[in-house]
């Protein structure tokens, strides 16, 4: 059995007593489960340890696996340098992992590493295993941008790999549940932090795997998780393994999630069906955007029949009969977004209407925003299945302080007399405080909030779905 045993485990820097300083204690039930994953990866002896971490070298589309024959790191930076590690990697294996992404057109490898050293969500893992058990050799795996299925589809890859050289491995998925518990925590509170954590949780006591990687990609972005995308990774090296799930603790006192949960194979090495979760998200996928489709309004069906006219026809069209009236008889700017599996991919839109109506301002910048955001190259027609689009409907924008603005229900405009603008849409995710509101406005105008002359903007926007 190539994956013998796999581990979720979270990684709080102050739980190593160097850095913790005593406060470590705060967080018992995670320390007594961590040493209990220590105790099974030595009983368990695995020739490797691949650990996925999210505080690695991480591209929006590449997977870093680490180069090289070793590394090192510390907790220097969380004043500790005393705490240090090192690892030696398993060149092999990294290269028959290499071999296999690239025949699966998988996009990993081990080119454009930034940082060599050994990363905290690596160490502390790394920290008790090492307590009980120091003869394995490590493999270091980063996330990406990539969707669930690709997420997925590189623990695939670390399966294959392990079996076609004989490795006994032990998966180590790296990764804390919501930042975001506690009106007193150091990222404040969100509905959505408990939510996202209580689900986990019981995902990993019954092993549902497939909830995981069916995760609405909007409760995770609010609760501030930073694991989700590990525990996909996980899963992929899990594929079509019966395994027994156990929650070993979850606690989160400082207003994080820590989970530690152990995932042991099960039986003889053979292919499970049911726990072949590739097919089974895909058609979970499939459906969930069919009744997306299914259910958008009248604004949304306009965006996208303007956005897939122009990319498979390059002809673009004009509003058809039918459309309320609204649409047809007022003119307001508006922002389209076009999104894959709850990752942006194109957003554009126009702060003061453009066009003789809203119907033909939301048909130029769906166009725009598939084939002219900067960021991204334009969709091709086999994306088009895969869009998802909000429509985003502007109100007259009105001058405001900082004290008049509110992310959740205001839009902010920054601009400076010079021409330089930033614009920010309200409700999004991620985006909890005004300051980070600002913040992210100025840097979208090239504005200084320090130093440049600027004015604040707010507006309202109806969505649409």
């Amino acid at each position: 059995m190539a994956i013998v045993g796999a581990f979720a485990v979270p990684h709080p820097p102050l739980i190593i007593p160097a850095v913790g300083g005593g406060r470590e204690r705060g967080i018992q039930a995670t320390i007594d489960a961590y040493e209990e994953v220590g105790r099974r990866v030595a009983a368990l002896a695995p020739d490797t340890v691949v650990v996925s971490s999210p505080h690695t070298t991480l591209y929006r589309d590449y997977f870093l696996i680490s180069p090289g024959t070793s590394a090192r790191g510390s907790f220097a930076q969380y004043g500790a340098p005393q705490a240090a590690y090192e690892a030696r990697y398993d060149t092999e294996l990294v290269a028959e992992l290499c071999r296999v992404c690239e025949r699966e057109g998988i996009e990993a490898g081990t080119d454009y590493e930034r940082d060599p050293r050994l990363d905290h969500g690596t160490m502390i893992p790394m920290h008790f295993i090492q307590k009980y058990y120091t003869g394995f050799e490590l493999v270091r795996i980063g996330l990406s941008g990539f969707s669930p299925a690709e997420h997925y589809r590189l623990g695939m890859a670390v399966q294959e790999a392990a079996r076609t050289l004989g490795r006994r491995v032990v998966y180590i998925a790296s990764g804390d549940l919501s930042h975001k518990l506690t009106h007193d925590g150091p990222y404040g509170f969100a509905p959505e932090g408990p939510v996202f954590d209580e689900r986990i949780a019981h995902d990993f006591a019954t092993g549902d795997l497939l909830d995981i990687l069916c995760m609405d990609h909007s409760l995770a972005e609010r609760a501030a998780e930073c694991g989700l995308r590990s525990f996909q990774m996980m899963a992929g090296a899990l594929d079509r393994t019966d395994v027994r799930a156990e929650l070993l603790s979850h606690e989160g006192p400082f207003g994080v999630g820590y989970g530690v949960a152990c995932f042991t194979p099960v039986g003889e090495e053979a292919a499970s069906e049911e726990r072949a979760l590739l097919a089974r998200y895909e058609a979970w996928r499939a459906a969930d955007l069919a009744d997306r489709k299914a259910s958008e309004d009248p604004y949304v069906r306009l965006a996208r029949a303007s956005l897939e006219s122009y990319v498979r026809d390059g002809k673009r069209i004009a509003p058809p009969k039918g459309l309320p009236d609204e649409l047809l008889s007022t003119r307001a700017g508006c922002f389209v977004s076009l999104k894959v599996d709850g990752q942006l991919r194109g957003c554009i839109g126009t702060i003061e209407p453009t066009q003789r109506t809203l119907a033909e301002e939301i048909c130029a910048n769906a166009i725009s925003a598939g084939t002219r955001d900067p960021r991204f190259n334009a969709v091709r027609a086999s994306e088009l299945g895969d869009l998802v689009y909000d429509v985003d409907v502007l109100t007259e924008p009105e001058v405001t302080t900082e004290d008049g603005l509110d992310p959740a229900r205001y839009g902010v405009i920054v601009s400076c007399r010079d021409g330089r603008r930033g614009l920010l849409l309200p409700d999004l995710d991620g985006v909890d405080s005004v300051a980070e509101q600002l913040r992210i406005a100025a840097q979208k105008g090239h504005i200084d909030l320090d130093f440049d002359d600027y004015r604040l903007q707010r507006f309202e926007v109806v969505r649409h779905l």
